[in-house]
């Protein structure tokens, strides 16, 4: 397996599809990090400076999974699905060959992540199927699909909290928060941890259940057996 996740900004992939990244690095997957923006107006910081710590840190997180990392270095806040990111997507894609690409939500809360789902819908065509990570919040959001990170919450914390420029505990506890919601969604265990998807057919990609890590365990529903007098 080949996957590509793309985020528009260095700490992206770490907060809304980490956990999944661990998921098939644990199943000996083939992983490749793209980073869209430079970051660089990710703070007040002089911005060549913070491109530069914002590149040092995203590094420090995909170094974690072994994922090789790619930076498009197309400015912070900027991003429009022109010619340009087409191109450099088209680029990417034939180069690394993916079974499945994961990036932004359509309707995603920053305008840089909808214009990369844009960019990477284009560019993939009818070649590599696109899968749609959860949106901030997950407002707006209706998953089709969830996997189960319950073994790889530390790691995904860990990876956040790489991003020190981005005060990250805001970013850890707000992600963990959904994916414990996002598992109670699919009826997952007790403390299990999912992180959600969603998926438009698009043919001739009908199906991609084969390609994903497992789902949390579905439990049985019961009618209560309490006894009431």
């Amino acid at each position: 397996m080949k996957i590509l996740a793309l985020g528009a900004h260095p700490d992206d992939i770490e907060i809304f599809m980490f956990g999944t990244m661990a998921a098939y690095a644990a199943q000996g997957a083939e992983l490749t990090f793209a980073i869209a923006t430079d970051g660089a107006r990710g703070g007040t910081s002089d911005p060549a400076i913070l491109a530069r710590v914002r590149r040092a840190e995203a590094s420090a997180a995909a170094a974690l999974l072994g994922a090789t990392l790619r930076f498009l270095d197309f400015p912070d806040g900027e991003l429009v699905a022109d010619a340009a990111l087409i191109g450099a997507l088209k680029a990417l894609i034939r180069e690394t060959g993916p079974d499945l690409a994961i990036t932004h939500a359509p309707n995603d809360y920053h305008a840089d992540h909808r214009a990369l789902s844009d960019g990477v819908r284009i560019a993939a065509s009818f070649g590599v199927p696109v899968l749609h990570a959860d949106t901030m919040g997950g407002t707006g959001f209706s998953p089709t699909h969830y996997v189960d990170i319950s073994a790889h919450a530390d790691i995904k914390a860990k990876a956040i909290r790489k991003h020190q420029s981005q005060d990250p505990e805001r970013f850890v506890d707000g992600a963990r928060t959904q994916n414990l919601f996002r598992s109670c969604q699919c009826n997952g265990a007790p403390g299990s941890l999912a992180e959600a998807f969603r998926f438009e057919p698009i043919f001739p990609f009908a199906d991609i259940r084969e390609l994903l890590p497992p789902a949390p365990p579905i439990r049985p529903v019961m009618v209560s057996t309490k006894q009431v007098d």
